[in-house]
């Protein structure tokens, strides 16, 4: 029993150092504010912040409830320890190693202590040049995003598709939800390549698609990322809609170009040109946040134009033909069937990412 109470112990007290890193007594500080907010059947008036707290609070308490159990059961088995005899050794013996395991896997949140990993993510996805082909490819790294989504249980909103003529998307644009979104996704921004046999031209030859892909944090204070007003050319115009049936033919449409760094934001969508706008703005307060974090500013403004990973980054290459391969070119992880990978089975690459940040 002895070597039982010091491993209880040991645990303990790497318990206590992960709790007081992950600022858990703060973020239960935040979750009992957040509730008494959410109580509060005025929140109400304003559906928008409400549906924000509302999100938020449930961010907290999946976060924070795991660590709050495994507190409860450490200080319950130590008192247990203190009472009992060497009859419960073993029984004893394998609830400290489930702990162990717990603890382990909760130690994983530490990988995510950037400034915004633990944010939900704006992911757009394009086509690079190469008509059908490489929209075709654009579409294949779409499903697999959302087949990820699915298993990972984060909740993916639709806030912009554009079809190809023929096969897969020109770009798609995804929020997505999550605990520590941006923390797993931010590995997946950049160039994706594909190799295989073209489905699309009569000799079947071979041929290489680009798309990018593009993980930006959701930032929807204006205090997380000041932009100066000065430094914004915003243009609201009118494109037309899908058509059909009980569907407005013209949507608003807003462009926002940050002059400095010439970086660009289009989105039009059946909403109103102030939603349009408000949405264009989080993109691209997403964008300069990426951007800073690439380059190494401290600010905004020292933000350099042209200087983004952009289509410059080729981060995974995706073979079909000749040989059947899933390659990571920063990290050197890879994976031996493509159809897996491309069914959302990415988690190896995410984790290897993880590891050697």
């Amino acid at each position: 029993m002895k070597d039982l109470e010091k491993r209880l112990s040991v645990l303990k007290e790497d318990f206590l150092k992960v709790w007081e890193r992950l600022t858990i007594n703060e973020k239960l500080k935040q979750l009992s504010s957040l509730e008494k907010e959410v109580a509060d059947p005025d929140i109400w008036r304003d559906v928008e912040k409400a549906t924000e707290k509302n999100q938020e609070l449930a961010r907290l308490q999946e976060e924070v409830q795991p660590w709050e159990l495994l507190k409860t059961q450490i200080t319950d088995l130590s008192e247990l320890i203190e009472i009992t005899d060497d009859s419960l050794e073993e029984e004893i013996n394998g609830q400290v190693e489930e702990m162990e395991k717990q603890l382990a896997e909760l130690k994983k949140a530490l990988r995510f202590q950037g400034p915004y990993d633990a944010k939900d993510v704006i992911l757009r996805i394009t086509s690079g040049a190469g008509g059908t082909e490489a929209m075709d490819w654009a579409g294949m790294l779409e499903r697999m995003y959302l087949r990820f989504f699915e298993k990972k249980g984060f909740k993916a909103t639709s806030l912009e598709r554009v079809a190809g003529e023929e096969a897969g998307i020109k770009t798609a644009v995804y929020e997505v939800s999550g605990p520590n979104a941006y923390g797993f996704l931010k590995s997946e921004h950049g160039v994706h390549r594909l190799v295989r046999l073209s489905p699309f031209n009569a000799q079947n030859l071979r041929q290489t698609s680009f798309a990018l892909v593009e993980v930006l944090p959701v930032i929807k204070a204006d205090t997380e990322v000041q932009i100066d007003d000065k430094d914004l050319r915003i243009d609201v115009y009118h494109s037309g809609g899908h058509g059909g049936q009980s569907v407005n033919t013209t949507n608003s449409a807003v462009r926002i170009t940050h002059i400095p760094t010439n970086t660009v934001v289009a989105i039009q969508n059946e909403r109103s040109q102030l939603q349009n706008k408000e949405k264009a703005m989080e993109i691209l307060r997403g964008k300069l946040a990426q951007m800073q974090l690439e380059q190494h500013a401290a600010t905004i403004g020292e933000l350099r134009a042209g200087e983004s990973a952009g289509w410059g980054q080729q981060i995974r290459n995706y073979v079909l033909q000749p040989y059947r391969l899933v390659k990571d070119t920063r990290t050197g992880y890879e994976e031996s069937d493509p159809e897996a990978v491309l069914d959302g089975k990415i988690d190896g690459f995410i984790e290897s990412f993880l590891e050697n940040q």
